[in-house]
């Protein structure tokens, strides 16, 4: 049996010493904490201190690291975990049965986490104590030394507690069974991250975790396939693509296209030593939320006609090659009309239904809405303006994001602007002096995703696309007047041919308005400093994400309607930009991340609020620009649109 002493869980005397590491790191975020984990935390997590009350998602799930080890004697010489596959290879992506078995006594503490890699120690960090500072983190040590990508109860196997798969492991003289055990089988989504993964049982649940068995080491058949391809636009000519993917091979590989054409990769990577930290307390990045990221391949899909269907793949006859895409072009800047998708604040979910380090429980409908609309062929490109994958130091995060994204960003021009989560870290030259990073500081950013760019850490550019011009900015680096970015801004807004592009969008990650009235939601010196260009530009559309959930200004400056819509003759709120007066702002920041609800009372300026999941589809023509927040369920929450043409 598996017993809990004073509810205290350790190693168990007859299994060998534990193999993996396991550790936690509390990630803080500016956005405020929100408890999507149902585990009701310990007081002493909860009253920990201030920095987890304003600035970290915490669950037990996050606290895993924090827990002192304790000695625990497990005699049950039945106790066994396995996996269902007569193979220890495992394929790019599959969902894993995990099997308990021999458990005399099931716990609704027991859980089962999946590791990788599998080589680690379990060692306590004794010497790292330091580390955990900046989470807040005052615990006894020893401390676990390495995080699980995943984790699920045992009971969610709902005939785990009340023992309905039974064996009966010993009987009597009479034959009646003396000793008899229970079984569980648990799903793990599994996707190509090149690491070998082992699966470890624990008691004790994660305020006392204590190792029980580990399955032996699973390795992935093809650790060098060649995965989760995603397209971006380079210029505004709509001729040429870039297309990037991760491997494990560093060896050059191939795009085909087209009637044969082909393009050779260029490869890069990054290491922990491209991650910000201190001397003396390395970030999650640097540490314990290190996965390696093997090696991302970009390469320039040339020859291109805008608006066209074209199909590709990627790879090399040596790692093997993708399926066959088929892509869409985005039209040339200058064109008459663009349809596009548009959302900040995404991030990822498991599939599974497994515990993670950061889970956007939105996630998921909304890419499975966003599929839905492209099927018809009437989305253009995507635009995903900061807050990409939440990975925030927890590197193997990015990838599970990456494949969630590749039935939308291998077909169509995913273009992104960096938010808080991908780039702020203290001493790292961030605007904003938080943690939220977790130690990446833009680097898995800018590598997944290049943008057209002048240079490294300066994540803002503009692009052209039908009758729109994109100006997109980074509001975590360096806006204020004089600074390098400020006067990029105000030139390229500037040099704008409106008889080419009538239509202007300004997009960042963090809002100038908002009607939720969490702590910093708004920074009124970027406002005071950055809304004065906009305005001076005639800048139609403002585009910001961070706060989430849905909002929709009027035309507004300095927190006051400038103008007002009005209803057309379908009820649909129209603003008459053909007599300028300001900018309409709307926060679209709902497509993932736990929603924020708004407050009773909302200043003027506020025309629609919406707490509910979604991204909003856009419609450009010459003459009007129209807007759509559309929920998880594709209904139309909201419309409106700007018009270039007077309302009669």
């Amino acid at each position: 049996m598996h017993f809990i002493p004073s509810k205290l869980h350790c190693f168990t005397s007859m299994e060998k010493p534990f193999s993996p590491l396991i550790i936690f790191f509390i990630i803080f975020i500016s956005d405020f904490p929100h408890l999507y984990s149902p585990y009701r935390l310990h007081p002493s997590i909860t009253a920990s201190t201030l920095v987890h009350r304003t600035h970290t998602a915490v669950s037990d799930f996050h606290v895993i690291n924090r827990r002192t080890l304790f000695q625990c004697p497990d005699p049950n010489p039945f106790l066994q975990i396995n996996v269902s596959k007569s193979s220890t290879l495992l394929s790019n992506e599959e969902f894993v049965a995990v099997i308990v078995s021999g458990v005399l006594v099931p716990m609704a503490t027991d859980w089962i986490a999946m590791i990788s890699p599998s080589h680690s120690n379990i060692g306590s960090c004794l010497g790292s104590k330091s580390f955990y500072v900046q989470t807040g983190d005052l615990s006894d040590l020893p401390l676990l030394c390495h995080y699980p990508v995943k984790a699920k109860y045992v009971s969610s196997d709902p005939t785990y507690l009340s023992c309905e798969q039974k064996d009966c492991r010993k009987y009597n003289k009479n034959g009646k069974c003396e000793i008899r055990t229970c079984s569980a089988s648990v799903i793990f989504h599994v996707i190509n991250i090149r690491t070998d993964i082992e699966f470890v049982f624990f008691a004790g649940g994660f305020h006392t975790p204590c190792v029980l068995k580990t399955t032996l080491p699973f390795k992935f058949s093809n650790p060098n396939a060649p995965l989760y391809g995603h397209l971006s636009s380079i210029d505004s000519s709509a001729t040429s693509m870039r297309l990037t993917w991760i491997s494990g091979d560093k060896k050059p590989q191939q795009v085909i296209y087209g009637n044969g054409k082909s393009q050779i990769s260029q490869v890069t990577t990054f290491s922990q030593d491209d991650m910000c930290g201190s001397t003396f307390i390395p970030s999650p990045a640097q540490d314990f939320g290190w996965h390696d990221p093997g090696y991302v391949h970009t390469a320039i899909i040339t020859g291109l006609q805008p608006s066209t269907i074209f199909n590709y793949k990627y790879g090399s006859d040596a790692v093997g090659w993708s399926d066959e895409i088929e892509f869409r072009t985005p039209p040339a800047g200058g064109s008459d009309e663009l349809k596009f998708l548009v959302f900040g604040d995404m991030g990822k979910a498991p599939l599974d239904a497994a515990i993670e380090h950061y889970i956007q429980p939105g996630s998921l409908s909304v890419v499975k809405a966003m599929v839905e609309e492209m099927r018809n062929g009437s989305v253009d490109s995507i635009f995903h303006i900061g807050d990409i994958s939440y990975a925030t130091g927890f590197l193997v995060e990015w990838e599970y994001f990456l494949h969630l994204i590749t039935p939308l960003a291998s077909k169509v021009s995913y273009m992104t602007a960096i938010g808080n989560h991908e780039r702020d870290y203290a001493g790292s030259g961030s605007r904003y002096v938080t943690p939220d990073s977790g130690g990446e500081c833009g680097v898995p950013y800018e590598t997944y995703f290049p943008m057209p760019t002048a240079a490294k850490d300066k994540p803002w550019y503009a692009i052209e696309q039908g009758s729109v011009h994109f100006t997109v900015i980074s509001t975590e680096h360096d806006w204020t007047q004089n600074s390098e970015q400020y006067k990029w801004m105000t030139k390229d807004m500037e040099s704008v041919d409106r008889s080419k592009t009538p239509w202007l969008i300004f997009a960042g990650h963090r809002p100038m308005y908002s009607s939720y009235n969490g702590l910093i939601t708004v920074d009124s010196t970027f406002r005071n400093v950055v809304e004065p260009v906009l305005l001076a530009n005639k800048v139609d559309q403002v585009l910001f994400g961070h706060v989430h959930n849905y909002e929709r200004t009027c035309s507004i400056f300095k927190s006051e309607c400038w103008a007002m819509p009005r209803k057309d003759e379908n009820g649909t709120d129209t603003y008459d930009n053909g007599n300028y007066k300001a900018p309409v702002h709307a926060i679209v920041g709902m497509a993932g991340y736990s929603l924020e609800k708004f407050p009773s009372f909302a200043a003027g300026w506020s025309m629609k609020r919406i707490s509910e999941y979604g991204y909003v589809r856009a419609h450009a023509t010459r003459d009007n620009l129209m807007l759509q927040f559309v929920n998880s369920t594709r209904t139309v929450m909201d419309s409106f649109r700007i018009t270039k043409s007077k309302i009669l």
